[in-house]
């Protein structure tokens, strides 16, 4: 059965800074402080970043999540973690079931690969064998409508055709989860009533999705449950109705 768990994950980012390695923390013997996520290690070590602190989630067949929070909360981070582009500092994640993540679009991306050498690159960085990632190549090909540029180096594309092939393969592969980070926006408007199409088929068939978004018109339309994140934990979990009230009474508040 499908399903992405997490026990306790954390994430730390250590930060190497000029402050973090100055003279001055060093002779001083400079301690250690805290200050919400971020915590000074001093006598020249780094800073260390708190991305991600004891989250804990199951998520299981027919999940269809918003993650909800700020900038900063810890959404893209977390999503990157479900997808495996992070490993926990702390903590375990399992999951069973093939994972299409748009989040990181170009990773796996060598600029002077071909558009048709980053395609099959792109698809086996999400989890094809090498054949698999070939049978999908007519089907990108198609959508993208590149048609010639496909020969050249994926470097002389512009920010768009990078976009557009990019979230063709992504969309090309059939998942059993799915890990968006806001909606993308690939193109002009044709191209993007037909992403738009895309997309849609894609979140209807997945067995769990995951979305993040400030968008709440979005999320009401895709998702059902909320998790809600703020300063890298999870503050509440719940239906998205509940999640959206707590978020915005917490926006509300005074500072």
């Amino acid at each position: 059965m499908t399903h992405l768990i997490l026990s306790r994950v954390s994430v730390d980012f250590p930060i190497y800074t000029a402050q973090s390695k100055g003279l001055i923390n060093t002779l001083m013997r400079f301690k250690g402080m805290h200050q919400g996520r971020v915590e000074s290690q001093g006598r020249g070590r780094h800073t260390m970043v708190h991305a991600l602190r004891d989250v804990s989630l199951t998520l299981r067949h027919g999940d269809r999540v918003a993650l909800i929070g700020g900038n900063g909360a810890g959404k893209s981070t977390l999503l990157r973690v479900l997808s495996g582009v992070y490993d926990p500092t702390a903590g375990q994640m399992a999951s069973s079931g093939r994972i299409s993540a748009l989040t990181d679009l170009m990773l796996g991306m060598d600029p002077e690969a071909s558009g048709y050498e980053f395609i099959q690159t792109r698809g086996i960085v999400m989890g094809l064998t090498a054949a698999q990632a070939r049978r999908i190549v007519p089907d990108v090909e198609s959508f993208t409508a590149l048609s010639e540029y496909l020969h050249l180096p994926v470097r002389t594309y512009s920010s768009g055709m990078l976009l557009r092939l990019a979230f063709a393969v992504a969309t090309a592969i059939q998942a059993d989860i799915l890990l968006m980070d806001e909606m993308i926006g690939v193109g002009d408007q044709a191209f993007l009533a037909k992403a738009g199409e895309r997309l849609e088929n894609l979140m209807n068939s997945v067995d769990i999705m995951v979305l993040a978004s400030h968008n709440e018109g979005i999320l009401r339309k895709f998702c059902d449950k909320g998790v809600l994140l703020s300063e890298g934990r999870v503050a509440l979990t719940g239906t998205l109705d509940e999640c959206l009230e707590a978020y915005s009474s917490s926006v509300r508040l005074p500072a």
